[in-house]
């Protein structure tokens, strides 16, 4: 038993420092890549002088810009990625992703208003936490008694999924009507939302804050969410208190998509692939797959959005149209390997 339990201990600890020394190359990458490409001979002063807090030099301004962008967008893809994974558990289904129960939906009711009203960028921000967190209101309130039960899982879990589907479409009824009589002027700030765009969003503390947080708390439940995954039925029989772990993963999943989404919009597929790749490449246990996939989600948006600011620069795409692209086509792949 010893042995194993070391075996696992090496085997997380592998996956772990590829993922984290992945990550840290493609920072690199993402700063060193653009428009005007920054040579690798020059990284080394231009990371000298912002070390220094100096930005004296080109390479150093561009360095710069490009590394808060790729933070941002690490952060950003690992808070969905972590999302997917933690509603996948909460749901017991594979195919549920951070958006699946309307959070977004209700963030998009807020941003598209405040955008069609031409309101400031903090208070768009402040109108798509605050539509997210209503709606996440709104559906604990509609299915508080099967987030509490523990014994009828998966019919508590159909019905919550049910409800968010319905709320969800209803959001986007008001989002169509926005866009219907929206000003032509506003239209493309708007789609670009819609669509998700790390251009602009900006390095902050608070989306980092909820990610830490979230990850302690998903670390911390790792071993609860795997017996809840396994044996839904008989997981209190086993010391497990469902109503509080599934209460749990509804508000922190809600709390990291409404994060997410007020940051760089609504952005597809990232916590719905990413937690299925590293679920097939790393196996279903929490305790190595809840961290390995919020690296891998943050690695895979960073490099995204510097494929999406590339491609056709000085043009830039929003990075929501790379992961629909790249993801539809991995997620069918993932899907004919596990009917296989």
């Amino acid at each position: 038993m010893a042995d194993f339990s070391r075996k696992l201990q090496q085997r997380a600890a592998v996956v772990l420092g590829g993922l984290g020394l992945l990550a840290l190359a493609g920072l690199v990458f993402s700063g060193m890549t653009g428009s005007v490409a920054v040579p690798m001979a020059d990284m080394p002063a231009a990371i000298g002088d912002l070390l220094r807090g100096e930005k004296s030099t080109l390479a150093a301004t561009l360095l710069d810009l490009r590394v808060h962008r790729a933070l941002t967008a690490f952060i950003t893809g690992a808070a969905l990625s972590l999302a997917g994974v933690m509603m996948q558990a909460l749901l017991r289904n594979p195919l549920a992703d951070p958006y699946v129960l309307g959070i977004s939906a209700g963030a998009s009711v807020g941003a598209l208003a405040a955008l069609m009203f031409m309101c400031a960028a903090w208070m768009v921000d402040a109108a798509a936490f605050g539509g997210a967190v209503a709606v996440s209101m709104m559906l604990y309130l509609l299915a508080r008694r099967d987030l509490r039960g523990g014994a009828a899982a998966d019919g508590g879990t159909a019905l919550l999924l049910l409800t968010g589907v319905i709320l969800s479409s209803a959001c986007m009824a008001l989002v169509t009507l926005m866009l219907s009589i929206a000003p032509d002027s506003r239209l493309r700030s708007m789609v670009f939302w819609m669509i998700g765009d790390m251009a602009g969003a900006p390095l902050r503390w608070m989306p980092c804050l909820v990610l830490v947080a979230a990850l302690l708390f998903a670390v911390k439940n790792a071993r609860a969410m795997n017996v809840m995954a396994l044996h839904a039925e008989a997981a209190a029989t086993l010391g497990i208190r469902v109503g509080a772990l599934r209460k749990g993963l509804f508000f922190v999943s809600g709390l990291l998509t409404a994060s997410a989404v007020t940051t760089a919009g609504s952005i597809g597929f990232v916590g719905l692939i990413v937690p299925h790749a590293c679920r097939f490449a790393v196996g279903p246990d929490h305790r190595l797959l809840i961290p390995a996939a919020t690296l891998a989600g943050g690695t895979y948006l960073m490099l995204a959005d510097t494929l999406a600011r590339t491609i056709i620069a000085p043009e830039q795409l929003p990075v929501g149209v790379i992961t629909a692209l790249v993801g539809a086509p991995v997620f069918l792949y993932q899907l004919h390997r596990l009917r296989k």
